[in-house]
């Protein structure tokens, strides 16, 4: 196993902890403040990189932040509604998103995909009768998923083009300064602002430095440095394995269990996008 296979996974386990932090931040805060105030600090840890970035760094960055902003904001307004561990096999989705996409990009779709899409349908029907459903929380979850897995594409395809550093910190910088604008727009018309202060209690504000720092900051770097030597397809299996310490953490950390159906539907996404990734058999002579 490789460093940068070790450090995508590194990247996993991380953002696995990031769903029971991301519960406790969405229960003062709304997900598009939570998001903007992580973004801000990762900004400023990254701020001395982002000045020396070159234009080009600059432009490709601004729409790969724009799409993890997106994906991250999408996820925490899920969460005010669901469970972190139903959010989190949910956001696995993106793994079978990247092939499906890939279509866009000139790759074929084989029928493994499709069969284990349907698997993956299956699991999450079933997850759905766990009780904990949600219709808009589900499908924001859904769509944030799949402008994840539109980023992994295009950050493999891209990363190489850039020093990680540079990419990583002009993405951050981009997705703070609109994560501040848009909770700025958001706030219009209440007393948000006003009351903000108020609700960064000390385990809030705990959370959104372990959110900017390691799981924003640091992991950012991590992938587009990995990246550059992993392909999309390969990354997107190892993200499968963010759903597995997500349930681990949320039941360490918030005491949440999955029904034994739900365990099964959970099961079985799973499943579906590890073997959409698994290499096939070499055809026989």
């Amino acid at each position: 196993m490789n460093v940068s296979v070790l450090s995508l996974l590194l990247v996993t386990v991380v953002w696995g902890a990031t769903f029971p932090v991301l519960k406790i931040a969405t229960a003062q805060l709304s997900g598009i403040e939570t998001s903007a105030l992580r973004f801000a600090l990762a900004a400023l840890c990254m701020l001395p990189w982002a000045v020396r970035a070159p234009r080009q760094t600059w432009r490709d960055g601004a729409f790969l932040g724009a799409l993890v902003l997106f994906s991250y904001v999408a996820q925490a307004i899920g969460l005010q509604h669901i469970s972190s561990n139903r959010s989190a096999f949910l956001t696995s989705l993106n793994v079978l998103m990247v092939p499906f996409l890939g279509v866009l990009f000139g790759k074929s779709l084989s029928w493994r995909v499709l069969l284990a899409a349907g698997v993956a349908c299956l699991g999450i029907g079933l997850m759905s009768w766990e009780g904990g459903a949600d219709l808009f929380a589900d499908a924001a979850t859904v769509a944030g998923a799949l402008g994840y897995a539109l980023y992994v594409i295009l950050l493999s395809a891209w990363a190489s083009r850039h020093s990680p550093r540079n990419l990583a910190a002009t993405q951050i910088v981009w997705m703070a300064v609109l994560g501040v604008l848009w909770m700025l727009v958001d706030a219009q018309g209440s007393d948000r602002l006003q009351t903000l202060p108020g609700r960064l209690h000390a385990d809030v504000l705990w959370g959104l430095a372990y959110l900017g720092v390691v799981a924003t900051a640091a992991m950012l770097f991590l992938q587009a440095r990995a990246q550059r030597h992993v392909s999309a397809n390969q990354a997107a299996l190892i993200y499968a394995m963010e759903p597995v310490f997500a349930a681990l953490f949320a039941w360490l950390g918030l005491g949440e269990a999955l029904s034994l159906r739900a365990a099964v539907g959970a099961a079985l996404v799973v499943l579906a996008v590890v073997y959409s990734e698994w290499p096939a058999a070499p055809a026989k002579a």
